[in-house]
Order: structure tokens, then C-alpha cells, then sequence
């Protein structure tokens, strides 16, 4: 588009042309920028009354199909609102809401995925800063230093046994437990948490973290499974007696359902923030607050119904009196090439 020069005689009408030619994106981030920011006291009917009018929302996430269905159904029935749901793993939603954005097609309104995915889309831009008063319920861990996105949950990344195959006395202690050889065959892996190794291995010192993992590679080895909900059913299932990396939430509902699973965590245990953000260019924008406020209000309470780790002050966790650690999304987004170099090498590429 021809930039206007500088030009007091213009014509007010042209003016008013190129604003209207401007790509529909740049009127519409100032729009969610003013409703996202608004704090006055009627701020909660403001955004009723404009998401009424909006009718529905997008919503892109990697939740679990599931959740998902129970968080729209008791939004649905609150606001009476449609909330149309795209799901794929964080990695698809991050691709898809990117390649969305080059083509200048604003079509999501708000997402939830790792925090992983959620960091990069605050990089390029593409998210806004929401200043909800649920906020102030939220553990100071779980808002972003940018304060462009907030954990609603966080994948607390546990260790699972099978119950008929481990005894519970029988359980390391420490990482180094693992390198022991009774764990010979019995000890299984997820494909892709090298974040999880990286927060291991530098808590327990980079080289000597290295060292142990190879240690237990080399002496039991690690049966490695893509897909987390895939690695709890195989420890339930049996073949996997023993998993190091299994997500807290999969494993309490697989135990809580009649499973022969049951899981503990080495201190500090590591977490992965489930993380929502509003999309700067929402087509919806009131909608899109309404709902970013909703996941932090009675979403909490939904989800932790549902056995995850929620980040509300007032809701009590089985972690609430473990020492837990999130991983720094920002910095693993700087050194993943170097995690992922180093966790083919040590864990993938010896146990293939």
C-alpha cells in the first residue's frame, strides 16, 4: 500500500481511504489492546455484552479432546456462546497460527498449548496482554515475565509404575537409583522431553548429569515411546514397568479409573506450563477476553476436578507441599537446538 505523505491541506476523505484500505489486522490489534487493558469496574459486562453481540470464538489448543469438551460445555452454558475448537498438538497450532499470520487470515482468538509454543507466537508479535483480575489469583510462576501469556495448568512430569510389577518400597529415591541394575529392561521414556532432561541434567550439574544418563542408558537401557498418554497406558498395561516421564494428570486419572498404575516424583519434580494466550489480531476480541478470563476463574476449578495441576492460589494440588520446578520456556526456546542435539545423542540414538 502507497504510504500518505505528510500533509496538512489533505483531504479528510483520503484520510478516511487509506485507513479503510489499511490491512484489517492493524485496526483490529488497537481494538483488542483497549478491551484486553480495560480494569474499570463494569469491565466483566463490558465484556458480556460485546461477546453477545460477537455470537462466538475460536479457539486453537493441544488439550486433551476431552477437557477441552467439559471447559466449552460449562462456558457454553454460561455465556451462551458458540466456541469453535481446533485441535492439534502445541507444535501444529504454533505452525498453523504462524502460517495464519504471513497470509494476513486473523482467525484464531485465543489458544492454549505449552509453553513452548506459546513463547514464539509472543516473539513474533502475534499475542496481547491481558489485564484480568483473575490474575491476581495465579501463582506468580505461571505469568510470563511479558505478561503475554499465563500457565492454566501445568503438566507436572511425573515418574509411573505399574503396581503388580514394582513395589512401591522398591522405588529410587534420586536419579541415580536409576543406574542401578535391578532397573535392567524395566524402564521406559518419552520421545520428546528433552526440556525435562535439560532441567534434569542442569539441576543435577551438566556434566555430571550427562554422565549419569549415560550410565543408566549403557547399563539398563530406556525404551522409548512417542506420545505420553501412549507411555502411561504401556506402564499400565505392563510393558513398561517403570516410566520417567509421564504427565501427573494422565497417571492420577489412569489410577483413579481401576488401573494398576501409581506414581510418585524425584524432587524437584519438573513441570511444563499449559499456557493460554489471546491472539492480538482476535476477530472476536470481547469473546476472546471473556474466555482467557473464564480459563482462569471457574476453569480452575474444572480442571482440577479433572486431576490437573491448576495454578489458582485457592485450589490445593498433591504438590502443593513438593518442591516444583517449571522450565523457563524462554530459555529452552534459546538453547533447544542444543538440548535436542544432546538428548538424540545420550537417551534416543543409543536406546535405537
Amino acid at each position: 500500500m502507497r504510504r500518505l505523505q505528510r500533509n496538512p491541506s489533505l483531504p479528510a476523505i483520503v484520510v478516511l481511504a487509506g485507513a479503510l484500505l489499511a490491512p484489517p489486522g492493524w485496526a483490529q490489534s488497537g481494538r483488542i489492546a483497549e478491551i484486553a487493558s480495560y480494569e474499570g469496574a463494569d469491565r466483566e459486562q463490558r465484556l458480556i455484552e460485546g461477546a453477545k453481540r460477537e455470537k462466538e470464538l475460536t479457539f486453537y489448543s493441544s488439550i486433551p479432546s476431552d477437557d477441552i469438551a467439559v471447559l466449552i460445555a460449562a462456558f457454553d452454558k454460561r455465556y451462551h456462546l458458540k466456541v469453535k475448537v481446533w485441535r492439534s498438538d502445541s507444535e501444529g497450532f504454533l505452525q498453523r497460527i504462524s502460517n495464519e499470520a504471513r497470509a494476513r487470515r486473523f482467525e484464531v482468538d485465543v489458544m492454549a498449548g505449552s509453553s513452548s509454543a506459546l513463547e514464539p507466537l509472543y516473539r513474533e508479535n502475534l499475542l496481547q496482554e491481558v489485564k484480568s483480575p483473575a490474575l491476581a489469583d495465579v501463582i506468580p510462576e505461571a505469568i510470563a515475565p511479558h505478561r503475554q501469556w499465563v500457565a492454566v495448568y501445568l503438566n507436572t512430569i511425573v515418574q509411573a509404575y505399574n503396581t503388580e510389577l514394582v513395589a512401591k518400597a522398591s522405588l529410587p529415591k534420586t536419579y541415580y537409583d536409576f543406574a542401578k541394575p535391578e532397573w535392567k529392561g524395566k524402564l521406559g521414556i518419552e520421545a520428546e522431553d528433552y526440556d525435562w532432561f535439560a532441567q534434569v541434567v542442569t539441576d543435577l550439574g551438566e556434566a555430571q548429569g550427562l554422565r549419569l544418563f549415560r550410565e543408566i542408558v549403557a547399563t539398563n537401557g530406556l525404551s522409548v515411546r512417542k506420545g505420553h498418554n501412549l507411555l502411561a497406558n504401556l506402564v499400565a498395561a505392563g510393558e513398561v514397568p517403570l516410566a520417567l516421564t509421564v504427565y501427573g494428570f494422565q497417571a492420577e486419572q489412569a489410577k483413579r479409573k481401576g488401573a494398576p498404575l501409581d506414581w510418585f516424583a524425584i524432587p524437584p519434580a519438573i513441570a511444563r506450563p499449559t499456557a493460554e494466550g489471546v491472539a492480538r489480531n482476535a476477530p472476536h476480541p470481547y469473546a476472546a477476553v471473556l474466555f482467557y478470563d473464564f480459563m482462569l476463574g471457574e476453569g480452575q476449578q474444572i480442571l482440577a476436578s479433572r486431576q490437573f495441576v491448576t495454578v489458582s492460589r485457592k485450589i490445593e494440588t498433591p504438590f502443593n507441599k513438593v518442591p516444583l520446578k517449571l522450565i523457563d520456556s524462554a530459555f529452552m526456546l534459546d538453547h533447544a537446538k542444543k538440548w535436542q542435539e544432546l538428548y538424540q545423542r545420550t537417551i534416543l540414538g543409543p536406546t535405537r
